[in-house]
């Protein structure tokens, strides 16, 4: 079960990391749109990097004139605009992630065991939209071990910015297993077998937008 986050203190994550996070996030998808779509051709529709770049450009230009009071205003735009804007299944599941993120960050920063409650409350999303599990070749399978490193990380006492680290890293490593999953959940389980040796492009995009969050926690 999710928990509040925590009173904020030192090195904690405030509304401006929250901007430097969509701002990251929404170049780094632009610029490995290819390389998302190119994995999802191989067990899927082939349309996940232009999808998902699509809804972060949207982002961009909502966040510009938007004015907001804390990390869980900027979250919950994010969450509407790609709910609006991102077809498929990727819209709707980050969608609610974020959607679920903001409601537990409506504060107007986060410390490191707010971070975690954070990401925690993204993977609730993802596996209510979604209900997928660990090893079904989701992105679940990177989002889950890098809840568990941001909950390791906020208990050894690390700062927000290193929770989100250990959280981007845990995010590559359990995408890269990916690949060695046979699909489960959606089109890519209709290949069975045949889509061993792929990875799953939702599992990719996740290390890309966990990444862009620490990169901006590092900025701060």
């Amino acid at each position: 079960m999710t928990t509040p986050p925590s009173s904020v203190s030192e090195g904690a994550l405030d509304v401006d990391w929250a901007r430097r996070f969509v701002a990251e996030a929404a170049a780094v998808v632009a610029e490995h749109r290819v390389e998302l779509s190119e994995l999802d051709r191989l067990i899927g529709d082939g349309d996940h990097g232009e999808n998902l770049a699509r809804g972060f450009s949207a982002v961009t230009a909502a966040m510009e004139p938007a004015e907001p009071a804390t990390v869980g205003d900027v979250l919950k735009l994010v969450a509407t605009t790609l709910m609006s804007t991102v077809g498929g299944a990727a819209g709707p599941l980050y969608g609610t992630a974020f959607l679920r993120a903001a409601k537990v960050t409506a504060v107007p920063a986060v410390d490191a065991q707010g971070v975690h409650s954070l990401l925690d409350a993204a993977l609730e999303g993802v596996v209510a939209r979604g209900k997928a599990q660990v090893g079904d070749k989701t992105m679940v399978d990177a989002w889950h071990p890098a809840v568990e490193a941001a909950s390791a990380a906020a208990e050894a006492g690390s700062s927000p910015a290193q929770v989100l680290r250990a959280a981007a890293e845990a995010a590559a490593v359990g995408a890269a297993s990916t690949d060695d999953l046979v699909a489960l959940k959606g089109r890519a389980s209709y290949l069975g077998e045949r889509s061993v040796g792929h990875r799953d492009p939702g599992a990719a995009s996740t290390v890309l937008l966990l990444d862009a969050a620490a990169r901006a926690a590092t900025d701060a």
